[in-house]
């Protein structure tokens, strides 16, 4: 069933903003990161424990993994339709793309971050979760913790957080504001501070997530 325009873009409006709230309370917790050491060990550690054991933690998981992937497709198979679409308008009007590059380039924004998070999973998640040789902190939690500042011991995987999150504060700033839109923010004074909000939004949330592996690099 071919489905329109209108439900693409709601579809791609509720998930994004599910995943948008799932952004908001991920970096709640990883604030611990910033603690001094001894702190930041303990506390990060039981923050991991405590969400891989809840039950309703468990659901909302499994519910965040079916918004990425569904956030993905539909994404994916409207942008293919988009430039069909785009490229018989131009080639009939003869017209030129004005547009902002980071809104063009939406869909490569998108497939850099979802090839992130792949990343990131077989980085943290994976072997949390299968890891048989992990060891345990004081409270004899899994040491997420020490996996983490392993993997920010080295240059290039910080680099490559940070450029991630730079495509992440594309990719929230045009994506929120398109997403509330989307649900019927469209009307000029709302598109405003829609547009305010979706960028004070991406700017903190890039930001903050892009300084975790910086802060953890450089503190050695």
């Amino acid at each position: 069933m071919r489905l329109s325009s209108i439900a693409y873009k709601t579809v791609m409006a509720m998930s994004g903003l599910f995943l948008c709230l799932f952004l908001t309370i991920h970096l709640l917790g990883n604030l611990a990161l910033f603690f001094p050491e001894s702190v930041a060990r303990t506390t990060f550690n039981a923050y991991a424990d405590f969400l891989t054991h809840l039950p309703p933690i468990k659901v909302a998981a499994y519910l965040t993994y079916f918004a990425v992937l569904l956030h993905a497709a539909f994404a994916f198979t409207r942008t293919k339709r988009n430039r069909a679409t785009a490229g018989q308008r131009y080639a009939y009007r003869g017209s030129v793309n004005t547009t902002r590059w980071y809104t063009r380039w939406m869909g490569v924004l998108g497939a850099i971050l979802l090839l992130f998070i792949i990343i990131h999973m077989w980085d943290f998640w994976y072997p949390y979760k299968y890891g048989h040789d992990i060891p345990l902190d004081a409270n004899g939690k899994k040491d997420l913790y020490g996996i983490v500042v392993t993997s920010f011991a080295s240059l290039t995987c910080v680099l490559f957080y940070v450029l991630a999150m730079v495509a992440l504060g594309l990719h929230l700033y045009q994506g929120l504001h398109n997403g509330l839109r989307s649900l019927g923010l469209y009307h000029k004074r709302y598109s405003v501070w829609s547009r305010r909000l979706s960028k004070v939004f991406a700017i903190v949330v890039s930001v903050i997530f892009a300084l975790m592996p910086i802060y953890i690099y450089l503190r050695g």
